[in-house]
């Protein structure tokens, strides 16, 4: 896999740079502009230490504390026992790729300069990325606000010596040992520090990220199942004609139905059932819905694109701000999970819906009277399948769209009061981000069995007239799965091949 080679500034990263890195090596550093920030704004945190003023969480404390005076001498303590009372995570461990978003996301929050941190903060995360040492974070103990709160303390434990335990070279270790061996000093915190780790929802949005461009991925395949469906079964291509869909210009709609021409250009089974004028609406309407599911993914992009180039302290230091005031730390809600949360309940709508309209196709594939003549079931529908059919992959996948169900109540609807009324209405965005996740997981299985199912009724089309030609996306894909079908493998073994394939 190739090294990710990024520079940092807080303000340019993109989802793909943050998936490859996550998911990948990577070297990182940051751009001389971001270095002279990150130092501007942590000589002015020191310069107020000794005053009168009251700087929250600077010479403060936290959260229904924040009017408790705290000595100078004791600011480090501070930061260090927040981190520890915070490190209250359970559960099992997020994946390697979710605490490595987390800690490229944090680091490229941290590199505006607008926290108060020291700059060593900055360069040991990037450090800890680029020699592979990943923290052990639990998954569970985050409302999304102020931020991941626990999450990211137990990327603090590690950071600053204090416990906790992270993988490096494929062994799980002591947090301190880990770093040890990668050559990487751990940090005593200063004055502000803790907040400046654990302030932001960067659990809440490595997931969505990671799920957004698995997301694309997903739609990209789930209408190259659509195009070998609507192949197999016949359909009549007029509903995908340009100039209906600029009728209603939805633009995702618009793409889809672009796609699906491309795909199914020179088939000859697509509108060859003489005085057959429209499908069911699970082949007629698959530009609307796969339109639909594109837009609501674009609308989930735009905001992880800003969350992942935003300032999520708290404070925040406006360094060049006009006027008199010498007081640049400004107190506000920037960590707030909301955004993101909602955009993952939108994206994880509409993946269930993709993965609910495939899954009416597949029925349709693999119900006799429905499907043009196919053999039920897709049982024997080739000289190397063993006619056993897709009866019971069509169950998985209605099992899986049920499952997407389930999880589909809006998990940012809720809201349960913490830290003594102070924080009164929390976000609960990171279980939003972890539903979505696994519903593109869900999704991803429901597509790959349609893709399969598909590709049995063309090699079955095939078979019943050699004449027969394939649309050109149609014949790609049904090359790429020849390997899994011929490979006398397990129904569920196939799916899970079919979706390795997809991701």
């Amino acid at each position: 896999m190739p090294t990710t080679d990024l520079q940092l500034d807080g303000q340019h990263l993109t989802l793909a740079a943050l998936a490859a890195t996550a998911r990948g090596p990577a070297v990182i550093g940051l751009t001389e502009a971001s270095r002279a920030a990150v130092l501007r704004s942590r000589a002015w945190v020191v310069s107020v230490l000794h005053g009168e003023r009251a700087i929250y969480g600077v010479n403060t404390g936290f959260g229904s504390l924040a009017r408790v005076r705290i000595d100078p001498e004791q600011t480090s303590l501070l930061s260090r026992n927040l981190i520890r009372s915070h490190a209250a995570g359970v559960g099992p461990d997020a994946p390697d790729e979710v605490v490595r978003g987390m800690m490229l996301l944090r680091a490229n929050a941290l590199a505006r300069g607008a926290s108060g941190c020291t700059l060593a903060l900055v360069t040991t995360l990037l450090q800890m990325l680029e020699r592979g040492v990943t923290p052990r974070v639990p998954s569970l103990g985050s409302c999304g606000s102020s931020g991941d709160l626990a999450p990211l303390s137990h990327l603090g434990l590690v950071v600053f010596g204090e416990g906790g335990n992270a993988r490096f070279e494929g062994e799980m270790l002591p947090g301190v040992e880990a770093m040890r061996r990668a050559g990487i000093p751990t940090l005593v915190p200063a004055a502000k520090e803790g907040l400046a780790m654990t302030n932001g929802a960067q659990m809440t949005t490595a997931i969505a990220a990671l799920a957004l461009v698995d997301s694309w991925c997903l739609v990209e395949h789930a209408e190259i199942a659509a195009a070998m469906s609507i192949e197999a079964l016949r359909g009549v291509t007029r509903a995908f004609h340009p100039g209906v869909h600029l009728l209603r210009p939805y633009p995702g709609a618009i793409a889809c139905a672009a796609r699906l021409r491309e795909l199914l250009a020179g088939s000859t089974l697509t509108d060859s059932v003489p005085d057959k004028v429209q499908d069911a609406y699970s082949l007629r309407c698959t530009p609307v819905i796969l339109g639909a599911v594109r837009d609501q993914l674009g609308f989930a992009q735009q905001t992880v694109e800003i969350e992942v180039n935003s300032v999520t302290d708290n404070p925040v230091m406006l360094m060049d701000e006009p006027g008199d005031d010498p007081n640049r730390a400004f107190s506000a809600g920037l960590f707030h999970g909301e955004p993101v949360g909602m955009a993952c309940e939108s994206a994880r709508i509409a993946v269930a819906e993709l993965a609910s309209l495939s899954e009416r196709r597949l029925f349709r594939l693999t119900t006799g009277s429905l499907s043009a003549r196919l053999p039920p079931a897709l049982a024997t529908v080739g000289p190397k399948d063993d006619g056993l059919g897709m009866l019971f992959p069509q169950t998985t996948a209605a099992s899986l769209v049920s499952e997407n169900k389930a999880i589909g109540w809006p998990s940012t609807l809720d809201s349960i009061p913490t830290c003594e009324d102070q924080e009164d209405h929390v976000a609960m965005s990171t279980t939003a981000a972890w539903r979505y996740r696994e519903t593109v997981r869900n999704s991803r299985l429901v597509v790959a069995i349609e893709l399969l199912s598909a590709a049995r009724a063309l090699r079955f089309r095939l078979g019943e007239d050699p004449t027969v030609r394939l649309g050109v996306g149609s014949a790609a894909m049904l090359q790429r799965l020849q390997p899994i079908l011929d490979a006398g493998l397990t129904p569920g073994e196939e799916i899970e091949a079919c979706a390795a394939l997809i991701a």
